[in-house]
């Protein structure tokens, strides 16, 4: 008896996954809410430099103003340099300071900001760039970028280690790690009193968080027959686009960024204590050989989805032969996804198809400029249109599998950026159109490489090998905001950059194996016992055929 077989016999797909997938539901909330917070937390407003002697009158100031204050090529004012002496202007006497100093000619004619800046506090009322003593902002902005560089290593970092440890210690247990140590560091870095501070706590934050990325889909879908595994993915990751859109709300009606992130944080609490009744993957249990525990929640789930059990099909004895099947004798080790060729060939492809995908989604959601929408209406628009993009990703791996809706998705994110570079700076409303279907279709390809990849690797190396794909594409989360500084060099190198990255991904994806319709691999042998394709009708096989 396999376990797909037990899961028959209490129900896969009824109140008990029902109620799985609701508690499983905050993480899935706030991972956007920290993921895309630095779109308010780091946002930089208007600022010039702080010059003591500023007349209150709004008539005088803007005369005041010029004399001081450079203007940049474009004609704005300039954000990080003053006169090293004012200007003189026609019927003022504003010059007469610098004629009496005798400025020599060899002196520039202007200086970086020396005590401080005046921000413009009209859409936020703090952010980390504007706060005190901190300035990030000209010969220290990168800095600032710095800091959303450093969240998403810490993810990095984190997706390894919990992807290791779920697999050892189990899923539910690293969950409730997840949740604490967010909640702690979340309220320390609300708490920062420098920016070292601040970047160290916001960093150990993105690890604590890569739990929620890594253990929340498998723990689910481990639950799930086959049947009913899209449905339940898709509807998972609408909680996401939930968050998306939450993250809009919550920045428009708080505009300081302490209170902001402390906002983002405290929902960890009552996550916490719904911990108490989200089950423990029974498939990994067994694999772990502990074999009453797992009894205990296949005769639990069975109560809820109201199944009559036989004490005969579904005694402590029944799951100990199941047990014996899956026991795994070897702890778990990422050397593990590289030791077999079937399970090397598709970790190898795993991890270009998460790079893809996580460089070119960040790409597209941190850059909410350009669009003639302000920032809260860009981040209301780009949640809203994961909707229905949802809603594709559903019909089309049900139909056209998980292999070419990927692929399939991934193209169409690359179609956009490369479209958008055609398309002149004059007509902005394509320009929009352009880049909030590039972001639908990065989401698609987002809720597709979940589902895709939990069901690729075997239950005891299914959080290893979330581990490993998330590390490396946090990766190319991380990398995605540092590529936007290529704009210095040729303003459309980023955009190039997402799109050409996208398309390499779209291909790469085209070399993994179809699971539409397949059960969940259990053991390595599974994903061995699939030979390597010798021609494409062998390679749409599953890798195990569903019994009828």
């Amino acid at each position: 008896m396999s376990f797909e077989e037990l899961l028959e016999q209490v129900g896969g797909f009824g109140p008990f996954q029902l109620r799985n997938v609701a508690l499983l539901a905050l993480p899935r909330v706030l991972l956007p809410l920290h993921f895309l917070l630095p779109i308010f937390l780091a946002a930089v407003p208007a600022h010039r430099c702080a010059l003591p002697g500023a007349p209150a009158n709004f008539s005088h100031q803007d005369a005041w103003l010029e004399a001081y204050i450079p203007r940049e090529p474009d004609g704005t004012l300039s954000s990080c340099l003053h006169f090293a002496y004012p200007q003189a202007l026609p019927n003022t006497t504003l010059g007469e300071e610098r004629q009496s100093r005798g400025e020599l000619e060899d002196e520039p004619a202007t200086v970086p900001c020396s005590q401080g800046w005046e921000y413009d506090h009209s859409e936020f009322s703090s952010t980390t760039a504007t706060e005190s003593q901190w300035d990030l902002v000209c010969e220290q902005k990168g800095l600032n970028r710095a800091a959303s560089t450093f969240f998403f290593a810490g993810v990095l970092v984190g997706a390894m280690a919990f992807g290791y440890l779920s697999d050892r210690f189990g899923r539910r247990r690293l969950l409730l790690v997840a949740y604490v140590s967010t909640l702690v560091l979340g309220l320390a870095s609300a708490a920062s009193v420098s920016y070292v501070m601040f970047a160290i706590t916001r960093t150990l934050t993105g690890s604590a968080l890569a739990g929620f990325t890594i253990i929340v889909m498998p723990l689910e879908l481990e639950w799930l027959d086959v049947e009913h595994r899209t449905v339940a993915g898709v509807l998972s990751s609408t909680f996401w686009t939930g968050g998306v859109m939450l993250l809009a709300l919550v920045g428009y009606l708080i505009r300081d960024w302490r209170w902001l992130l402390l906002a983002v944080t405290l929902p960890c609490a009552p996550g916490i204590l719904s911990l108490w009744w989200v089950p423990e993957s029974a498939r990994w249990l067994l694999t772990q050989g502990r074999v009453k525990e797992a009894h205990r929640y296949l005769l639990h789930c069975a109560r809820l989805n109201g199944r009559p059990v036989c004490e005969d099909s579904l005694s402590q004895e029944a799951v100990s032969k199941v047990a014996a099947e899956e026991r795994v004798v070897r702890r778990p080790s990422y050397l593990d996804l590289f030791r077999t060729p079937r399970l090397r060939h598709i970790s190898l492809c795993c991890v270009v198809v998460w790079f893809g995908v996580n460089f070119s989604y960040y790409g597209l959601s941190l850059d909410v400029s350009g669009l003639g929408l302000n920032v809260y209406q860009t981040q209301l628009l780009f949640g809203a249109v994961e909707l229905p993009f949802k809603l594709l990703v559903y019909l089309s791996v049900r139909h056209a599998g998980r292999r070419l809706t990927q692929a399939g998705t991934l193209l169409g994110t690359a179609l956009a950026l490369g479209t958008r570079l055609l398309v002149s700076s004059d007509m902005k409303s394509w320009s929009t159109v352009l880049a909030v279907m590039g972001k639908g279709f990065s989401e698609a390809a987002f809720t597709t490489v979940y589902l895709f990849t939990s069901e690729l690797y075997p239950t005891v190396l299914r959080q290893t090998g979330m581990g490993l794909t998330a590390l490396v594409g946090r990766l190319g989360g991380s990398l995605a905001p540092l590529a936007a500084l290529l704009d210095g060099v040729w303003l459309s190198l980023p955009k190039l950059a997402y799109g050409g990255i996208a398309l390499l991904a779209a291909g790469t994806a085209l070399l993994l194996p179809e699971t539409r319709q397949a059960q969940l691999p259990e053991t390595i042998q599974d994903v061995e016992r699939k030979s390597a394709p010798t021609s494409l009708q062998e390679e749409e096989m599953p890798m195990k055929q569903v019994q009828n």
